[in-house]
């Protein structure tokens, strides 16, 4: 039984996931892009992955760089999230931005909840994406904020919950 493409994200839709923006360099250029799907792997090593659909237009370069930088979004980095997933161009999509050269030579975004930066471990074509399994390399949190989620195809924030 196939599974068509509208129900499909309609199903997914129902998963609340958290927000990040991966980036990488190549060629002197930054670039980056809205995710969601990103993942923990394992603590020992430290590994994550993010899911890159091919067309988009910063998979190749990770794939050429072979390093990315994660960041988990704040609730204030929502207009972020949206500009990055955006049809604007690398160039708009970093114009005033506030970001570093991290350890691994890939923008950090400054702001970010947390990130991780990574070299790729493993690259697994699925589907009409690529899977980019990174071994962290460095990685910085902050103790303080709020996450911003995705849920139902809109941007969300947590609220306190009490089980009873």
């Amino acid at each position: 039984m196939a599974v068509d493409a509208s129900s499909f994200k309609q199903v997914l839709a129902q998963f609340a996931s958290g927000v990040t923006i991966v980036t990488t360099t190549h060629d002197g250029a930054p670039y980056g892009m809205t995710v969601a799907a990103f993942s923990s792997v394992s603590l020992e090593p430290p590994l994550v992955l993010v899911c890159i659909g091919k067309s988009a237009t910063s998979c190749e370069p990770i794939k050429l760089a072979q390093k990315f930088a994660v960041h988990i979004l704040a609730v204030e980095q929502e207009p972020l999230g949206t500009k990055f997933s955006s049809k604007n161009t690398m160039a708009e999509r970093f114009d005033g931005l506030a970001y570093r050269t991290g350890a691994t030579g890939v923008p950090v975004l400054e702001g970010s909840l947390a990130h991780v930066e990574c070299e790729i471990a493993e690259a697994l074509e699925a589907g009409d994406h690529w899977i980019y399994v990174g071994r962290v390399m460095a990685a910085e949190a902050r103790s303080d904020g709020d996450a911003l989620l995705h849920f139902r195809r809109a941007f969300r924030t947590l609220s306190p919950h009490s089980a009873t």
